[in-house]
């Protein structure tokens, strides 16, 4: 390594420090004042930041600079823009305005808009987020930016955070000010974004046309060993592997993104990466960042990192468990202290994140509802699409005594004794992990463990943040009225916990008994993406948005309509390749396979009149029926593609694609699985599971 770590880390960001060497004492008080408070930044520094940014990001070598921004095609987006100026006509200087640096304008027609303005309304703008840091990647200046069409409206996934996340700590100083605290006047979101990911071989990837155009394997007969074993978690990294680990680290730490844990994930070659905490907004661009470099850096491997949700099925999937707390001062708020039954503060802010689980399971289930994140929910593997809240033993006898009016009376931490000499004695915590749970109180934060591997996380931080918003909201606006304030806060906890007691939960979420004990109880069930995005535009979810600014009703039907196209589209991509590598490719492997055990016969007897022929002619029966099966379902697919294809409505087009289309998607991959598993290896055309997962 050419550099150490703590020199290396943030060696292309321009970050706090930088700025503090870089910027006059004034303009740096003036910025970090605009970070902290989140208030308007004040013009007149704007030139000097500017000037400032573009000495430092020549000097590692930029001679670009591009507004990045994350439009709703749930990919970042760049325009990159060269510093030079001419003066004269044969020379140029290295320029960069404040202006330029505040606003950028982007052609804004081909980005998703939902019916936000119209085709021709092409002009859209950029504006600086100056509390996510400017970085340098390659030759270019990359500055996280906010992205808006003409008329204001958001195009993007990051204004609605920042709304949320302003939201969220208005509401949440007032319950401070409740307790006494009178100094907070910013509570911030903190998340840990953790990344599950695949590699295989690109030579193999480039002849899977499934993975190229789906991301996943359309078609594929299970290998004859997956993860049973359970040999590959946490198992020894194979060397191709720890020498991407290591490179994508090293990247990573450069732009300061602290990536901390990496290891074996269940599935054969999956893998994941955990960073330190930091604040929602730069958590969900080092996300974004992490997801490029993966990609990127798998390429200088000769591999290929996979990160749909389920890339291989009969293995597990890969999610992004988000783990969210507040903070405030430099304190966790999430933190129920030694004695958390006597900690009014820490359980009413509980409270209330309960209460926004169980009042907005909808939003909750949208903000994680993808065509590849339908393969994955429930699975054995990840949360069901049922949402419930797991808590553990202690804060749950914490409840139920409050619920009931009995005394808690704490269960002491016993001491974990291995009766080994040589092995310390050490403490057990007060609680076990239940992964199973979709939303999981795991110490000091919740887990949010719905969301996809592929997916920006900004969406379900916007309404994990803008439901306990509102709770917060609720909260103090019954506290502020009473006389007797302890009183009042006691009651309100007592309150929400018996209320919205029906979304704890700390069994076996994956469970038949528990889908129906869910029903009994009255959460509510979306099994797929089609049926949650149905709901997203419902009164109550219009209200929560709008009353805090977060969105305004035109943005939410904007992306309402967004989540059905993309869902249209994604199924529509799907469904025309299997049905190219079908016709093209593996029914004349069938056939093909079909002539040479026909001809095997037909020499064998002429060698031998009566030779048994069971082999041939059993194969032969079988794969011609399964082949004359594929033939039809092929016929079948195209028809109710082109339906699909060809509807009017987004919604009922997605409908289709989902209750219509994906059925018969699977029938066919079954058929086709099934031939597979009897074809001889050498006619089969695509790279087999066992040689894209075991062939490292």
């Amino acid at each position: 390594m050419e550099k150490k770590i703590p020199e290396l880390f943030g060696s292309m960001v321009f970050n706090d420090d930088v700025m503090r060497e870089r910027l006059p004492e004034g303009v740096y008080k003036s910025l970090s004042k605009t970070v902290a408070s989140r208030k308007p930044i004040d013009p007149s520094i704007a030139d000097t930041v500017a000037a400032a940014m573009k000495d430092w990001a020549i000097e590692k070598g930029a001679t670009h600079y591009t507004h990045w921004f994350q439009p709703l095609s749930g990919m970042t987006a760049e325009k990159h823009d060269a510093f030079i100026s001419p003066v004269g006509e044969s020379r140029v200087v290295m320029e960069f305005s404040g202006k330029e640096l505040v606003r950028g304008e982007s052609d804004a027609s081909s980005f998703p808009s939902g019916g936000l303005r119209a085709t021709f309304e092409a002009r859209g703008y950029t504006a600086w987020d100056p509390s996510s840091y400017a970085f340098v990647k390659g030759q270019t200046l990359y500055i996280p930016t906010a992205f808006c069409s003409y008329t204001g409206d958001a195009l993007d996934a990051k204004t609605p955070l920042l709304r949320s996340m302003n939201a969220i700590s208005e509401q949440a100083v007032r319950i401070l000010r409740l307790f006494g605290d009178e100094t907070c006047d910013r509570v911030d979101v903190s998340i840990g974004a953790e990344q599950e990911y695949f590699l295989i071989d690109r030579e193999r990837y480039t002849h899977r046309p499934d993975l190229i155009f789906a991301g996943h394997t359309l078609f594929g007969a299970p290998a004859p060993k997956g993860q049973e074993l359970e040999d590959h978690y946490y198992g020894p990294l194979k060397t191709r592997v720890a020498t991407y680990m290591s490179d994508l680290d090293e990247s990573l730490w450069a732009l300061g993104i602290p990536a901390k844990t990496k290891h074996n994930e269940v599935a054969p070659c999956q893998h994941e990466l955990a960073p330190v905490y930091t604040s929602a907004s730069i958590a969900v661009d080092q996300n974004l960042l992490i997801m490029e470099f993966m990609k990127k850096i798998a390429k200088k491997h000769g591999l290929v990192c996979l990160l749909h949700e389920k890339p291989f099925a009969g293995v597990n999937g890969s999610g992004k468990h988000n783990n969210w707390s507040l903070t405030a001062n430099g304190k966790n708020l999430l933190d129920p202290g030694k004695t958390p039954a006597e900690n009014a503060q820490f359980l009413l802010i509980l409270a209330a994140v309960i209460k926004a689980v169980d009042d907005y399971q909808d939003l909750l289930r949208i903000s994680v509802a993808y065509a590849g994140n339908d393969h994955r929910l429930g699975a054995n593997e990840a949360p069901p699409s049922i949402i419930s809240v797991f808590l553990g033993e202690e804060l749950r006898g914490v409840i139920d005594s409050i619920v009931s009016g009995t005394v808690y009376h704490k269960n002491n931490r016993t001491m974990m004794d291995l009766g080994i000499p040589t092995i310390p004695i050490f403490r057990k915590d007060t609680t076990d992990r239940n992964r199973t749970a979709p939303v999981a109180f795991t110490g000091n934060k919740f887990e949010f463990r719905m969301p996809g591997s592929s997916q920006n996380l900004a969406l379900p931080n916007t309404v994990l943040n803008t439901a306990v918003a509102n709770s917060f909201r609720v909260f103090a606006d019954e506290i502020e009225a009473a006389s007797d304030r302890p009183a009042a806060i006691a009651k309100v906890i007592r309150d929400a916990f018996t209320a919205h007691g029906r979304i704890l939960f700390d069994g076996n979420a994956y469970s038949e008994e528990w889908r129906a004990e869910a029903a009994r109880r009255g959460l509510s069930d979306l099994p797929t993406s089609v049926d949650a995005y149905k709901t997203f535009l419902a009164p109550k979810n219009i209200a929560l948005f709008t009353s805090f600014g977060v969105m305004s009703e035109v943005e939410m039907r904007s992306r309402e309509e967004i989540l059905f196209e993309n869902y249209a589209k994604i199924i529509n991509i799907e469904a025309l390749t299997m049905l190219t590598m079908a016709s093209r490719n593996y029914v004349p492997a069938i056939e093909s396979y079909l002539a040479d055990l026909a001809l095997a016969a037909q020499r064998k007897r002429a060698v031998i009149a009566d030779a048994d022929c069971t082999v041939e002619t059993d194969l032969i029966a079988r794969l011609s029926a399964l082949n004359t099966k594929i033939y039809q379902l092929i016929d079948k697919l195209t028809t109710a593609e082109q339906n699909a294809a060809i509807t009017e409505s987004v919604r009922d087009r997605a409908e289709k694609y989902a209750k219509v289309v994906i059925p018969l998607m699977n029938d066919l991959r079954a058929a086709v699985d099934s031939a597979e598993a009897i074809t001889a290896a050498n006619h089969w055309p695509f790279p087999t599971y066992i040689d894209l997962m075991f062939r490292l």
